[in-house]
């Protein structure tokens, strides 16, 4: 069988995460790359990553077509999927561009800047035929794909309450000072756990929250409760001010009728389960992080002619419109805001 042939758009950490996970693939082939630093497109500059196993390398930069612009690898008619992992307010530009030129594309998670940019790309990808998805990992990260199912199956009862926390120091670069741009770690970190709240309850009635904003302009710390009438109760704490060494946190602890569970990416055993009258379970999951996951269900997806399901394009814009609705609420000092 023929390899699918992909180009990436974009050199930053999330791209080269991206050419990690193609470099184990056998049946997909990285064709083209296109980044405006030349030292990016022969990997001598590689950006690190906020998790150990991000952007580690190994990729042969030496076989693939360079080009300086995206629109360049875009009309290059070899590139069938073009990997979309530029800076967020570029998402709506290069994917219309990728659809007209018939491309199926996966792209980068915040979908867009702005709720009514992503939905306008969600009609582009119908519009044009072609397969899309939004890079939301956690729907593939293990320890989160382990919660989906048990949520799914109600093998514990029913979920009476749900915590999430994402919280780092700040990442640095100029782009994520600037909230006009990354909108704040509401809209580029904390999205991670906001989307999986969905992805497991659905969308919340409305959203209360508090935070503060002291680097980018946008909150940049924030404590959100999403309202699901009639339950449960699910909270998220998430930003990325907090002091220059302090260790990158996930974590979730999800209270079932019949048992609690807890994952803290930081532990040994980062997963355990605690049922009443049995022994603490620690439940061994996949090595790995999610993305090699997304990206190999998304090559599939391909590979068939049919939709994405795990996560839409549609999935990512409410993800973002929770998030609008969250910094409203910011905004209006902890006001209920409807979703």
């Amino acid at each position: 069988m023929a390899k699918i042939k992909v180009g990436v758009v974009g050199l930053g950490m999330m791209g080269f995460t991206h050419l990690d996970a193609y470099h184990e693939m056998e049946d997909v082939e990285v064709v083209a790359l296109a980044d405006g630093n030349p030292k990016r497109l022969t990997g001598e500059d590689r950006p690190g990553g906020n998790i150990k196993g991000q952007a580690m390398g190994g990729f042969d930069f030496s076989k693939v077509k360079k080009y300086a612009t995206a629109a360049e690898l875009i009309a290059d008619p070899e590139v069938q999927v073009v990997d979309i992992c530029v800076p967020t307010p570029g998402h709506l530009q290069w994917c219309e561009a990728a659809f007209a030129a018939k491309k199926h594309v996966l792209v980068e998670k915040p979908l867009a800047r702005t709720a009514a940019d992503a939905r306008k790309i969600a009609e582009l990808a119908k519009a044009a035929g072609v397969l899309a998805m939004p890079a939301h990992c956690m729907r593939f990260w293990p320890g989160w794909t382990w919660l989906k199912a048990a949520v799914s199956s109600a093998k514990y009862g029913k979920v009476l309450a749900a915590s999430f926390k994402r919280t780092a120091s700040h990442p640095g670069a100029p782009f994520y000072k600037d909230g006009t741009a990354c909108g704040g770690a509401a809209l580029d970190l904390h999205i991670h756990d906001t989307d999986f709240v969905l992805h497991l309850f659905g969308m919340p009635a409305s959203v209360s929250s508090v935070g503060y904003s002291n680097i980018s302009g946008e909150p940049d710390h924030l404590f959100t409760q999403y309202h699901f009438p009639g339950g449960p109760v699910v909270t998220a704490e998430g930003g990325w001010s907090m002091a220059v060494g302090y260790p990158f946190t996930m974590q979730y602890t999800v209270n079932f009728e019949r048992a609690t569970v807890v994952f803290d990416i930081s532990a040994e055993n980062p997963l355990r389960l605690y049922e009443t009258g049995k022994e603490p379970l620690a439940i061994e999951l996949p090595k790995g992080m999610g993305y090699a996951a997304e990206i190999a269900y998304f090559m599939q997806c391909v590979k068939t002619g049919k939709q994405p399901e795990t996560v839409t394009l549609d999935n990512g814009a409410d993800a973002i419109r929770i998030i609008e609705a969250e910094v409203a609420s910011v905004k209006a000092g902890g006001k209920t805001v409807a979703v």
